[in-house]
């Protein structure tokens, strides 16, 4: 374990200072828990990130499969964390509380495991297809293809939505491929197979078989209560879009919950005269 030396780190900050906004009573526990794990490997790295990032030279080849864990919780710098834990705020507040904790969890468990395989995969092809050895040494860090499959994930159990892409006003069952070209086009150092890769996991999930697998293995686990909520009541809106009531948002985006009593009181004010 090693402690990050150096400048000040200006995203980091800006991380806590939005995630203070928030409010940590308002971030759900597993999604609360993956922030602190990634801002505390952020300042204690397990390894430097030429040992920990993953690459088909390094994950299968020399069969470092640790590398699988290490790499999703481990970023390149300051504003790469913050970039990738702010999305992870907010889509962990939305999806979380409909997924319910500890099937969110394994969601994330699985995924960031997976996303690292399917990488390998679509860089063992390019290898082959464009005959290309360096793509064995593509070495890969972040949770943004997590974020990429949580995406996928949000727009299936959240229809209908508009996200806002470089200004763009996209339908959200597009937005995630609309983003994946737009990322790789203004940054070209980010992974496009590693993104590309949590689409298709996340797609796995919603139109493929790994939802009933992960209910399979969960089962024979013996965890009965791994049970994933088919399509809950939507109750929130998205991020781009409006919510459906007009009150102050911090950071942009607020899930308001009312209490069955106030609930009861509105429907009954239906009916007075």
């Amino acid at each position: 374990m090693q402690q990050r030396q150096g400048r000040v780190n200006a995203g980091l900050l800006l991380l806590l200072y939005q995630i203070s906004q928030v409010g940590l009573q308002n971030i759900p526990a597993v999604t609360l828990g993956v922030l602190v794990l990634n801002i505390f490997l952020f300042l204690n790295p397990v390894r430097p990130l030429s040992e920990v990032c993953i690459s088909v030279h390094e994950g299968f080849y020399r069969k470092n499969w640790q590398r699988l864990l290490l790499s999703p919780v481990h970023h390149a710098d300051d504003w790469h964390l913050y970039y990738n834990m702010i999305s992870m705020l907010w889509k962990g507040i939305m999806l979380e509380k409909k997924l319910r904790s500890i099937w969110f969890a394994y969601i994330i468990a699985v995924f960031s495991v997976l996303i690292g395989v399917v990488y390998m995969v679509l860089e063992f092809m390019l290898v082959k297809i464009l005959d290309d050895p360096s793509y064995e040494m593509n070495c890969a860090v972040g949770f943004s293809g997590v974020l990429f499959a949580l995406k996928v994930l949000n727009n299936h159990y959240n229809p209908g939505r508009v996200s806002s892409v470089l200004g763009l006003q996209i339908a959200s069952k597009y937005a995630c491929w609309v983003e994946l070209v737009a990322i790789h086009l203004i940054s070209p150092g980010t992974s496009f197979a590693g993104h590309l890769s949590g689409i298709l996991v996340g797609l796995m999930y919603t139109m493929g078989p790994l939802k009933k697998i992960m209910k399979v293995c969960a089962d024979l686990g013996g965890f009965s209560s791994f049970t994933d909520p088919a399509r809950p009541r939507d109750y929130y809106s998205g991020v781009h879009g409006t919510s459906y009531r007009n009150e102050r948002r911090p950071y942009g985006f607020w899930f308001p919950h009312d209490s069955e009593e106030e609930i009861r009181r509105q429907r009954l004010r239906r009916f007075e005269t």
